[in-house]
């Protein structure tokens, strides 16, 4: 019954929404002002979208029954991953997972390498993992490649992924681990619960709407994701998903290899000693050999035998012309020496540089320039993957949140994943704005790393319902550039009255309001009762991060740009309120109320009308409300036990 009251007001808000934004569109511009009428009316269309997704999320929710129970030799590695957290935090961790009742062991990853850790780990039997030397001057990729350096030395079948502040239940294992009887089940992921947050939660750190119908709705579709910590996943699943993302890494640097070789060569016709009959024999063989190698790439033919024959006949074509002409060799050698011919990509395999493809291709190559250009292309992919660590990363190192991508590329791979609706672990969330701006900073950044590299919508494997429900998430990170507007247009209304719509009509109410009211039940018939409120607060008040976020993971992704990473703080930053960290937000709140007093004057004054000011201080009074929390959470001094009546709970797992 639930699901039916569910699904009819979804088709509600969707037809009332597309009833007013296709209104908005066709009828209510005012193109006078099109400056913020288009943006606005882009910014609605992009809230519908929005409101879309959500629906379809929700549409299939999904209320699991307990699962089997597991075989009893499933043997279990529990991973606790951490950096610089305290020495007593990670062990009050390490020793609650001791206590979990399946027969397993327990492991931190200490990439801080600190040896007081390691000899806390001896004292006390615990499995103690840091970097080996192989890392060093190696790309470390931060929690994933902890991680997945911890996979090579390990050997359970299944791995229980803790970050050092999550204390989990002593059942976890029990609960869980039968979903994996399943053998196409290569995730189980359960809540983030946070126990020192108090019942206000200032910084909105518990998520009830994400960690409930969101990924419930998300695991309807299979389609729930890995949140990075309190979750189990299937070494097989993980080890294939590595082995299948280095085998198509190293495909596309061959494939790119071998079409700047045939560019090479193909400058390399221009030249006057092709017109030798000796040149161009050597030429033709070794275009013929880079089309053939490209079509065995295409047929699936093993990449290293492919490479090895198209060196080896380009060694035969440069030797031949060494016999046959000496000339311009010097200059031809020096000039291919001097060029970077390759880097290190996203995955860590090495791929052929786009300047030195340019180059290639943009000067007259003598024909054995041509050829050793070729030459050094070839040799410059390794399938050995020197420039890593590991040959194999199965945990995605794409993006500074390693979660997210992961999951996907499970779900591609054909794996299924499973959300478990119910509190198995209790960590601690940011105790002070600083602390939360920087963790919801690196999610955003993730996030949109993923959707820029990998974008959900164009993946293979994945199925329609999956691919919407990847994007949904990266989707409502733009969200951001929506709230500009969405603040702009009351303010250029109520200080210079003029109006985005050709008209605050009838025509306008009758599809506004409704389309409004049926959009707040549906978050509350989603919600189930839980709280909602903190978290549209939160998604419209954080707009500067939003932006940032999406800004910053755009120039990483096109154009190297360095995010920086930081790891979450688990303790208060010491200092008092830093108004700083809201600067955007108190100047947009400042203008909010300078318009909202000038919007009075000049409606008193007869320059605006009375419904335009109406509604738009209304729409002003709403903004206001939703930035105060940012006040609420400067002033936060930290957590207070008596505040919450789940102070206890952390108390009662520790050791």
């Amino acid at each position: 019954m639930t699901r039916f009251w569910t699904r009819l007001v979804v088709l509600l808000t969707v037809l009332l929404g597309v009833n007013y934004v296709a209104w908005r569109w066709l009828a209510s511009l005012n193109w006078e002002a099109w400056w913020i009428a288009v943006p606005l009316v882009a910014a609605e269309t992009y809230s519908l979208i929005d409101v879309m997704l959500f629906g379809l999320t929700i549409w299939n929710l999904k209320i699991r029954q307990p699962p089997p129970a597991a075989p009893p030799e499933t043997t279990v590695d529990v991973f606790i991953t951490t950096y610089n957290e305290p020495l007593d935090l990670v062990m009050t961790t390490a020793l609650a997972a001791q206590k979990i009742r399946w027969s397993h062991t327990t492991w931190i990853l200490d990439d801080g390498a600190r040896d007081e850790l390691k000899r806390l780990c001896e004292q006390h039997g615990l499995g103690y993992v840091t970097r080996s030397a192989d890392w060093k001057d190696r790309p470390r990729h931060a929690k994933a490649g902890n991680l997945n350096n911890a996979l090579m030395v390990t050997e359970g079948e299944f791995l229980l992924i803790l970050d050092a502040d999550q204390i989990p239940e002593p059942d976890i294992l029990e609960k869980t681990l039968g979903y994996f009887n399943n053998p196409k089940v290569a995730l189980v992921q359960t809540p983030q619960y946070f126990s020192n947050v108090p019942p206000s939660d200032p910084l909105g750190s518990q998520a009830p709407l994400f960690y409930g119908p969101i990924q419930q709705g998300k695991d309807g579709w299979n389609a729930a994701f890995f949140c990075g910590s309190n979750a189990i996943l299937r070494r097989e699943a993980l080890m294939q998903l590595g082995l299948v993302g280095y085998v198509k890494e190293t495909e596309k640097s061959v494939r790119r290899a071998l079409s700047a070789s045939r560019q090479a060569i193909h400058k390399a016709r221009s030249s006057v000693d092709a017109d030798s009959p000796l040149v161009a024999a050597m030429l033709d063989e070794v275009e013929s050999a880079t089309e053939e190698a490209q079509l065995r790439v295409d047929a699936g033919g093993p990449l290293s035998e492919i490479t090895y024959t198209v060196r080896r006949k380009v060694d035969k074509a440069v030797q031949t012309l060494v016999q046959a002409d000496f000339s311009a060799v010097q200059s031809d050698l020096e000039e291919i020496a001097a060029m970077e011919l390759a880097h290190v990509g996203d995955s860590g395999v090495p791929t052929v540089a786009s300047e030195a493809v340019e180059r290639m291709s943009g000067r007259d190559w003598s024909p054995l320039g041509a050829l050793e250009s070729v030459q050094a292309v070839l040799d410059a992919i390794s399938i050995e993957r020197d420039d890593e660590a590991q040959p194999v990363m199965p945990l995605a190192t794409i993006s500074v949140t390693e979660d997210m991508a992961t999951a996907m590329r499970l779900h591609g791979l054909g794996w299924q994943s499973v959300y478990h609706h119910e509190i198995l672990a209790y960590g601690l969330a940011p105790e002070d704005l600083k602390t939360m701006l920087t963790q919801r900073l690196r999610w955003a950044q993730g996030t949109i790393q993923v959707l820029l590299r990998e974008n959900p919508l164009v993946q293979k494997g994945l199925s329609l319902p999956q691919r919407l429900m990847y994007f949904a998430t990266m989707w409502s990170y733009l969200s951001g550039f929506a709230a500009v507007v969405y603040f702009a247009a009351p303010i250029i209304y109520l200080m210079l009255g003029i109006l985005p719509v050709s008209s605050l009509s009838a025509d306008f109410f009758v599809r506004f309001i409704p389309f409004m009211v049926v959009n707040q039940i549906l978050f509350l018939v989603a919600a189930q009762g839980a709280p909602t409120w903190r978290g549209q607060q939160y998604s419209l008040a954080l707009f500067p991060t939003w932006i940032k976020a999406c800004t910053t993971a755009a120039r990483n992704v096109w154009f190297g740009r360095p995010l920086g990473f930081a790891v979450t703080p688990k303790a208060r930053q010491s200092g008092g309120p830093s108004w700083s960290l809201i600067r955007p937000q108190i100047i947009v709140s400042v203008l909010l109320v300078i318009a909202l007093v000038t919007g009075m004057a000049r409606l008193v004054a007869g320059l605006n009308e009375p419904i335009g000011t109406l509604v738009n201080v209304a729409w002003v009074a709403y903004d206001l409300v939703v930035m105060s929390i940012l006040v609420t959470a400067v002033k936060y001094k930290g957590f207070v036990p008596q505040d919450s009546d789940s102070s206890g709970e952390r108390n009662e797992n520790a050791v």
